[in-house]
């Protein structure tokens, strides 16, 4: 299992709407992202800054074949569609992210 977590920024004006799809995502999007290995996925959002800090658990073995699978799923490209004009992609992010992945610094268990 590894830990993986993301950033990115939020419009502030759409933290209402963001809010509201998150708390009532669609079954298909939780059972796309369970298939791909993906375990105890937390968002929360840090205001006034209006960052958005992502955190799960990577259960798979080929990380970049899983997302490639999930990115190919109509209903997760839907979901997409509607979350990425909200979204405020970090100008530093590595090329190829829209969520920045952070270093992990420090675990205890």
């Amino acid at each position: 299992m590894e830990r993986m977590a993301f950033v990115l920024g939020i419009k502030p004006e759409a933290l209402p709407e963001y809010k509201r799809l998150h708390r009532e995502t669609w079954p298909e999007i939780i059972e796309i992202i369970s298939a791909a290995n993906i375990r105890n996925y937390s968002i929360f959002l840090k205001e006034p800054e209006n960052l958005l800090f992502a955190y799960w658990e990577y259960h798979g073995t080929d990380f970049a074949a899983d997302q490639a699978k999930l990115a190919k799923e109509p209903r997760m490209q839907d979901w997409w569609q509607i979350c990425e004009p909200m979204q405020v992609p970090l100008e530093t992010r590595r090329q190829g992210e829209w969520w920045a992945r952070l270093e992990n610094v420090f675990f205890k268990p």
